[in-house]
């Protein structure tokens, strides 16, 4: 996959017990689970002899032990814009809890009471593309399910209504940002790749 213009790898961290159930996990600092581990191995067996110049990893624990078990620990310098959305009163609750109190919510038009709305994680998103667009060389960057969502739309240049709206994410997956031609036409080369997954 590698070529002259510079890719950006991402990977979402391995299965927590939230994430096993469908709860919001936003900043609650969840480790992973014995097959999220095993996922997490799996995805540095993808991405043996892939060099990176650039590893960014979430502060949360569960990105850290997914950047460290698929073995770029070493390598990885923590950017704290990574971290996921910020569920404020949704944390640990399911969508369907949140539907029923809330008919008709979306997370990526509405936000979250006590937690961000979609425009203040697009600026963080927008900040982490300036600094990933900079780079020379691949990156591999390690984060969460929703904000990875929103950064590849921003990456793209998808309006802030909504972003990430229409792609899925599943855990232990891997991703890729990139471009066609030159630096001007930035494209999402692969998506949700989760071949190396085991159950």
């Amino acid at each position: 996959m590698n070529g002259a213009l510079p890719i950006v790898y991402l990977a979402r961290h391995g299965e927590t017990a939230w994430s096993l159930t469908g709860q919001h996990t936003g900043r609650t600092d969840l480790p992973l689970t014995p097959r999220g581990e095993r996922n997490a191995r799996s995805l540095g067996q993808r991405l043996a002899g892939v060099r990176f110049s650039t590893v960014l990893c979430s502060p949360l624990q569960r990105t850290r032990q997914t950047c460290d078990l698929a073995g770029f620990g070493a390598a990885a310098g923590v950017d704290a814009d990574l971290v996921e959305w910020d569920y404020g009163d949704y944390e640990g609750k399911t969508t369907a809890e949140i539907v029923a109190r809330r008919p008709g919510w979306e997370l990526f038009r509405d936000g979250c009471p006590g937690g961000e709305l979609p425009a203040q994680v697009c600026a963080r998103a927008d900040r982490v593309v300036g600094r990933l667009r900079g780079l020379e060389g691949d990156a591999l960057v390690f984060s969460s399910g929703h904000f990875i969502r929103v950064l590849a739309a921003r990456w793209i240049g998808s309006a802030t209504e909504a972003p990430g709206l229409h792609f899925m994410l599943s855990t232990a997956s891997l991703s890729a940002l990139g471009y066609e031609n030159d630096r001007s036409r930035p494209v999402i080369r692969l998506w949700n790749d989760d071949r190396h997954v085991v159950e």
